[in-house]
């Protein structure tokens, strides 16, 4: 591990001496990955476990306020852009924008958990004007579950590779379980995405079959009569 630390001492220097602030950065803007990697780091020894946590933890925290900021102030003309692309993509932020006015909260903690449609669930908070207290409490319990799963993976991976240190002396390795470790990473996020939004059609289709079974028994009785 100290060839690999070194490596980046002598090749990015300003990545080692301002390595919180780039956690920071890389937490607000992108998340996922440079969480993975601070919890990777963490295990390792190569930054403090609390401190690493709670700086990727302030960087999601904001980059909800920000997504918030943008349907304030810009309503739903982003969500309208991203929407008219197609088909699909129109009927998604349809159903995410009748879940928000249905469950407001939840939507906010359940997009924020599963990163599914969270920036549009964010926009759409911004642009319903939805109460901002109310908001910063779901944008912030969401952002601690979902920190507190992306981060573990991180770390997990960091330990794996410690076990086997004594073998995998090679810091190439390093990058091997780090890039396990964001695979694994969008794996979940591609498995909850699919999830959340196949939940948001999940009424229609209910509603659908009983329809067709109403349907199906009414033509059947008339059959009869």
């Amino acid at each position: 591990m100290e060839t690999f630390f070194n490596f980046f001492q002598s090749h990015f220097p300003a990545l080692i001496h301002y390595k919180y602030l780039f956690i920071f950065l890389g937490a607000a803007i992108e998340g996922m990955n440079t969480t993975i990697l601070a919890g990777f780091l963490a295990s390792i020894a190569s930054i403090s476990l609390w401190p690493a946590f709670f700086i990727c933890l302030t960087g999601e925290v904001i980059n909800g306020f920000a997504w918030y900021a943008v349907g304030y102030y810009a309503g739903s003309k982003p969500i309208d852009k991203w929407g008219r692309k197609d088909k699909k993509s129109r009927k998604i932020i349809e159903k995410v924008e009748e879940y928000f006015k249905r469950y407001s909260g939840r939507a906010i903690l359940f997009a924020k958990i599963t990163w599914s449609l969270t920036i549009a669930t964010m926009i759409t908070a911004g642009s319903f004007k939805y109460d901002l207290k109310r908001f910063a409490l779901y944008n912030f319990l969401g952002s601690v579950m979902w920190i507190g799963m992306v981060f573990f993976v991180g770390f997990f991976f960091g330990q794996s590779y410690k076990f086997l240190f004594d073998y995998l002396k090679n810091f190439v390795f390093i990058f091997i379980f780090l890039g396990g470790a964001i695979a694994l990473g969008y794996i979940l996020k591609i498995i909850f995405r699919s999830a959340f939004i196949r939940s948001l059609f999940l009424a229609d289709r209910i509603k659908e079959f009983s329809d067709k079974l109403k349907n199906g028994i009414d033509k059947f009785l008339s059959d009869e009569e």
